[in-house]
């Protein structure tokens, strides 16, 4: 599967960015899965539901399935994060796979920078960070895109990545 990462600090754009990405890209004819990495705790199950008593009774995975979805959740209950290529192997074959965080991970990425964020840039110390989406005008060695030039944006990663 082709891999294309879109990293940046805590309200630099990447959720919006991703979302915006992945509804041009799949417009395109294209299929396309998504890997979020949280660094908080979070639940996709709600108390009181089957699937979450079934969960806190011990299960050590929990398929949830209906007729318009299905979903897996895995308790890690103290064993080691996952790294993100045992994650990818889970994912069912499509044209691309965008990765939203795990800044340290090689694979190629984009980084999402709004400047009203005071963060610094990752790119100039980052050499698997090919572009940088702005809001505002840089001068770096490798291309900058307006944060809200998706269809610009799209065509770059798709031309890295080969579709």
């Amino acid at each position: 599967m082709r891999l294309y990462g879109i990293t940046g600090w805590k309200n630099a754009g990447k959720t919006g960015l991703v979302e915006r990405l992945v509804t041009e890209i799949t417009g395109r004819g294209l299929t396309v899965s998504t890997v979020k990495h949280a660094h908080h705790s979070f639940d996709v199950d709600q108390p009181g539901r089957d699937s979450h008593r079934h969960r806190t009774a011990g299960a050590t995975e929990v398929l949830l399935a209906s007729g318009a979805r299905w979903a897996l959740m895995h308790e890690l209950r103290g064993a080691e994060e996952p790294a993100l290529d045992d994650l990818l192997t889970r994912l069912s074959p499509v044209d691309l796979v965008l990765i939203e965080g795990y800044k340290h991970a090689r694979h190629p990425k984009i980084e999402a920078w709004r400047a009203e964020t005071g963060h610094p840039l990752i790119a100039p110390g980052d050499s698997s960070i090919r572009a940088v989406a702005a809001d505002a005008p840089l001068d770096l060695d490798r291309p900058v895109f307006e944060l809200d030039d998706t269809s610009a944006i799209a065509d770059f990663i798709l031309r890295e990545v080969g579709l």
